[in-house]
């Protein structure tokens, strides 16, 4: 039988009855795009290794609070994103900042256009570029919404935001994204 077929509640079950080597099976299963999602807000790879670590030894140590309300990989990346999001503002990166009244302006068939335009291969590293402006939460959300696929449900679970929080704070950085994007264009 595959390992994958074991599902995480499997696993963390094992773990409260003592066989802490079933530990191993969770952190196989996560530790690569918890690392990638951390690695991304905090920008260093020396940073996202040990905030990694961080990450399995608290959700290791806590695992016994996990109350099932959602699923293991929601209160996973809970933990990771927090510890990310910690890091970063504890070394203020620079990220731009627009005024509420530019962002009112962008029209959301302008944002799906020019990001769409983005899609192609030699446009992605001007995304890329993007991104590396947003704040480490922007960066976060927009990581976990598009890049990782979670639902606006599980990034109100992960993030502590309402649910119409969420969707305002996505809809405002895909704007902040257009007119990041617009600039880059013309640098």
């Amino acid at each position: 039988m595959s390992m994958d077929l074991y599902s995480d509640i499997y696993y963390i079950e094992r773990v409260r009855a003592g066989d802490t080597a079933c530990f191993a099976c969770l952190v196989d299963r996560y530790s690569r795009p918890i690392y990638s999602l951390i690695y991304k807000v905090v920008e260093s790879r020396e940073d996202a290794e040990e905030l990694t670590q961080d990450t399995f030894v608290k959700v290791y140590q806590n695992l016994h609070g996990f109350k099932g309300d959602s699923a293991f990989s929601t209160w996973l990346y809970r933990i990771a994103y927090n510890a990310a999001l910690t890091a970063a503002r504890r070394k203020r990166v620079e990220t731009i900042t627009f005024e509420e009244g530019e962002l009112e302006q962008v029209s959301e068939e302008e944002v799906h256009e020019r990001l769409g335009y983005y899609a192609s291969e030699s446009r992605v590293r001007h995304l890329e570029d993007a991104i590396q402006r947003l704040s480490p939460e922007e960066r976060a959300m927009i990581l976990l919404f598009y890049w990782k696929g979670h639902s606006v449900e599980e990034l109100s679970a992960i993030t502590g935001n309402s649910l119409s929080n969420v969707k305002v704070k996505l809809h405002r950085v895909r704007k902040k994204l257009y007119k990041l994007l617009k600039e880059i264009d013309h640098e």
